[in-house]
């Protein structure tokens, strides 16, 4: 089965107001979030497009497009860059530190086998039923849904495609790490420990 895709795309258009601090440029791991992801997404993608940010902003050179629809969050890139591209898309948050080759690689082999009315491939929780909107692969199908979604003012993504058109990976809670989020100071704080634990193995 293939493990690219031709477009990629890496949300950073939060403004970070909870966490008091622009988390598109923490470092982790030796790079800035943004770069992070950049190159995360890019072992699987052709291209990789930045949303929300321009990515010149941190001396970042990658494809940068502005929401046709501003101010509606997440929804708004994805549906801009599926309007421009016309091909299917792995999303990808820029806040998630712990996202790896391994969780990625998944999402894309599941998308190859998905079925062929799927417009969103994504991992499920398993015991709350979480869906994990920002990391997940949108086809050009998706469109009429989020346009139709937009209209009614309602921009949350699992609302927007309905259960029949997604294609579900499970996940259990105890292997959520890879999904951690930094929203909240307590929640960098998580993470520089997890940067001392690791540098002193």
């Amino acid at each position: 089965m293939p493990t690219r895709l031709p477009y990629g795309l890496v949300l950073a258009g939060g403004k970070s107001t909870r966490l008091g601090t622009d988390k598109v440029c923490l470092w982790y791991s030796g790079k800035i979030m943004l770069m992070r992801m950049l190159d995360l997404a890019g072992h699987f993608c052709g291209e990789v497009y930045v949303s929300g940010r321009n990515p010149e902003e941190f001396e970042i050179h990658a494809p940068w497009l502005a929401d046709d629809i501003p101010g509606i969050g997440p929804m708004g890139g994805i549906l801009t860059c599926l309007r421009r591209l016309n091909a299917p898309l792995l999303v990808l948050a820029c806040d998630l530190p712990l996202l790896d080759i391994a969780t990625v690689h998944t999402l894309v082999r599941a998308h190859a086998k998905a079925p062929a009315d799927t417009v969103m491939t994504t991992f499920r929780q398993q015991e709350t039923g979480y869906i994990e909107s920002l990391v997940s692969i949108y086809t050009p199908a998706a469109i009429p849904l989020f346009e139709d979604s937009i209209s009614r003012q309602s921009y949350k993504l699992t609302r927007a495609i309905p259960e029949h058109l997604r294609h579900h990976v499970p996940y259990s809670r105890e292997n959520a790490g890879v999904f951690f989020n930094i929203n909240f100071p307590a929640d960098l704080a998580m993470l520089r420990q997890v940067e001392r634990t690791q540098d002193n193995r």
